[in-house]
């Protein structure tokens, strides 16, 4: 062998050696994965839907793992100061970031993010879907969904309605009544659907398009009125409270999901791990029970299945906004 071709396989040798410790570093890391607390960050105030259905997961996922499940709520702007940390913290698993529908709406809303949702985040699984629910305080003299069209109409852009913050699903979804109704409420946005609902009770506002898991509870002691919810069918959760499309105004529709992510370049085993962990939790009847209890729908998906979603939702939500003109300061 020549003195080339003696390098050449010197070389190669030593690569090798050198790489083998690598090779096996990711199945490794998955093995050894979670060895600490994981933080599962939430954009918006303790107490909203997006909080309540976090803590139900990070409480399951963190028996399932055998690692503390820390709830960090990053509230405000929409949940793009949360969502702009996690897509800029380590992509190790330890920091996980509780999505909703509000990420693709935000895509077309911000006119500057500096992050690109699709880009720099690693789809885990879907968690659940919620309907949105049209609930106004009990002082306003409208008991159906046609009773408050025609106050609305009578009173242009003097009925307020809350949300948890500009570029939630439950601000689009009040922009959509607006479009579809051919009325002009005034949005009010909050730093969270609990703040909101809590100020909407006191008459600070007159209508919300909350999330059914928040505002249920509220509902049922009577210090809400429901007047439609904003799925296909009825809520299991709340079967007595008609539809959208019950009241007259089928393209209302609008269903929230609720899904796990992680910061892009994720390792592939830590992502798959997460996954089945979190399709193994939402087959648990005590699971489903306490998404029951808050009138949220468990509901998992492959990573593949939740980008796919993430895709179509954005291009979904890109329409409403630029049609009705939504934006935010």
């Amino acid at each position: 062998m020549d003195r080339r071709h003696l390098l050449l396989s010197t070389l190669a040798g030593a690569t090798a050696l050198l790489a083998a410790p690598f090779m096996g570093s990711l199945p490794a890391q998955a093995d050894a994965y979670p060895s600490r607390p994981i933080h599962l960050v939430v954009g918006y105030a303790a107490g909203g839907s997006t909080d309540q259905i976090a803590r139900i997961v990070g409480q399951k996922l963190s028996e399932e793992l055998g690692q503390p499940v820390v709830i960090d709520n990053k509230p405000g702007a929409g949940a793009t100061i949360a969502s702009d940390f996690v897509a800029k913290s380590a992509p190790d698993g330890y920091t996980l970031f509780m999505s909703t529908i509000a990420n693709t709406i935000n895509t077309t809303l911000y006119r500057r993010l500096p992050f690109d949702f699709e880009r720099d985040f690693a789809p885990v699984s879907l968690v659940a879907t919620v309907p949105n629910v049209l609930v106004v305080n009990p002082s306003v003299p409208a008991t159906t969904v046609q009773e408050f069209i025609a106050l609305a109409k009578k009173n242009p852009e003097k009925i307020y309605f809350a949300s948890s913050g500009s570029g939630s699903s439950i601000h689009l979804s009040g922009e959509l009544f607006n479009m579809v109704a051919g009325v002009k409420l005034t949005h009010v946005p909050y730093k969270g659907s609990a703040p909101a609902v809590v100020d909407l009770m006191s008459g600070q506002v007159q209508a919300m398009f909350d999330n059914l898991s928040s505002s249920l509870p509220y509902i049922k002691a009577g210090k809400l009125r429901a007047l439609a919810v904003t799925s296909a069918t009825r809520s299991p959760a709340a079967p007595d409270i008609p539809t959208m499309a019950e009241a007259g105004l089928p393209d209302c529709e609008v269903l929230s999901w609720f899904a796990l992510v992680a910061p892009a370049k994720t390792p592939q085993p830590i992502i798959d791990k997460l996954n089945a962990a979190v399709v193994k939790l939402l087959a648990d009847p005590s699971t489903k029970q306490q998404f029951d209890n808050i009138g949220a729908d468990p509901a998992s998906s492959t990573p593949a299945a939740l980008a796919k979603l993430i895709s179509s939702e954005t291009a979904k939500w890109a329409k409403v906004v630029k049609t009705s003109g939504a934006e935010v300061n």
